[in-house]
């Protein structure tokens, strides 16, 4: 199974802010948002904060803690066996790997994870979305490029 991955944080290294995995085909998908630090980057606060909640209501849910978002996550991958993970952007497989760490020598069990990136220029997954900088709408618009090219 291939999921595609968005995830917004608070600027270059910053703590993660929501994250998004939508599979390849039908509507599997997670989204989940954590608490914001107290001090948000200024570009984060104007193009992030504001879309955080702009996603169907079955998503809509308060922020997780870091180790219930690391323990959703591995029960969504859970019952796959093949699971490949699609980036357009390097922090982003940063942070989904820094959230399966939950202590020092902790992390969540997931079954084998692999990651891809795909460097695409010219394609922005934001430009391209419905909701520009939330991680769902983002992941989605991924997928379709992807498998865009892919046909």
């Amino acid at each position: 199974m291939r999921y595609f991955l968005d995830t917004e944080y608070n600027g270059f290294g910053g703590a993660l802010l929501s994250l998004a995995l939508v599979a390849e085909f039908g509507d599997e998908e997670l989204y989940f948002t954590v608490p914001a630090p107290t001090e948000i980057h200024p570009w984060v606060e104007r193009h992030v904060m504001p879309y955080m909640n702009h996603v169907p209501d079955m998503h809509r849910a308060p922020p997780l803690d870091r180790d219930t978002a690391a323990h959703a996550l591995a029960t969504f991958l859970a019952n796959d066996r093949d699971i490949e993970i699609i980036a357009d952007w390097p922090e982003d497989i940063a942070q989904i790997c820094m959230l399966l760490l939950t202590g020092p020598g902790e992390i969540v069990r997931t079954p084998p994870l692999r990651f891809r990136f795909y460097a695409l220029p010219g394609f922005s997954t934001a430009g391209a979305s419905k909701v520009p900088h939330n991680a769902l709408h983002d992941a989605r618009s991924l997928r379709d490029h992807i498998l865009g090219l892919e046909d």
